[in-house]
């Protein structure tokens, strides 16, 4: 019997406990705290076992788990709605699209890599030369690692650059953007005043919707006056 007993426990995933959790994530999301998790079990988006004492015990899919809704809400900036959809098609056994992003995914894991420096260039078929140019520019923060989203501004300066039109051209794109993060921040003071979990997990969630929202703006008046132009 306990040799059985010794075959099973040998056989079953390890199931951590907050702290442990907690741990494993804390490098790649290091604002990541106990009050965090339990909001998003409190919202439906993973479910820890209990024991018979109330502990949390989360296993080695709830950690990836995890680490998609972390992902998508750091490098993605995605409301909660959406990443709860993105979730439930993945449980139903279906290779959602990534929302924001242009690949599919068929398992549990983040769908967002981390890229070096040399990577990076590597994979946007860009120069030293223009990434350094784009960093100068501030259109790329510099940083020990680099996510999709600068994979991708990369990749359009790439673009750009056979267009004629170079980092140093976009340096006030830097600026507007942080205009559109002061007009965020400003909308969400009388929320980001409340000290309490909930309510720093509704301001990242609202943050995502209205950045959302301002760039289906950006990109309607960019369409009308691109239709002025040709007109």
């Amino acid at each position: 019997m306990r040799a059985g007993q010794a075959r099973k426990g040998q056989s079953s995933p390890a199931l951590l406990g907050i702290g442990q959790v907690l741990a494993r994530l804390a490098k790649e999301f290091p604002d990541l705290s106990n009050s965090k998790l339990r909001f998003l079990e409190e919202q439906g988006l993973v479910s820890p076992r209990r024991t018979q004492s109330g502990y949390r015990k989360f296993s080695p899919d709830d950690v990836e788990r995890l680490r998609i809704i972390l992902s998508m809400q750091r490098d993605h900036y995605l409301p909660l709605k959406v990443i709860r959809g993105y979730l439930d098609d993945l449980d139903a056994g279906q290779s959602p699209a990534l929302p924001g992003g242009t690949g599919r995914v068929s398992t549990i894991i983040p769908a967002g890599r981390r890229y070096q420096r040399e990577e990076l260039i590597k994979e946007a078929g860009a120069s030293a030369s223009l990434f350094n140019d784009a960093i100068s520019a501030s259109l790329i923060t510099p940083s020990e690692t680099y996510t999709d989203d600068s994979l991708g501004v990369l990749r359009s300066l790439v673009a750009l650059k056979r267009c004629g039109i170079e980092p140093r051209h976009l340096r006030g794109y830097r600026a507007t953007a942080e205009r559109e993060v002061s007009l965020i921040e400003s909308a969400l003071l009388p929320i980001s005043r409340k000290d309490d979990a909930g309510s720093r997990a509704r301001a990242a969630e609202l943050s995502g919707e209205i950045a959302g929202q301002l760039d289906v703006i950006r990109a309607s008046l960019v369409r009308s006056a691109l239709g002025r132009l040709t007109s």
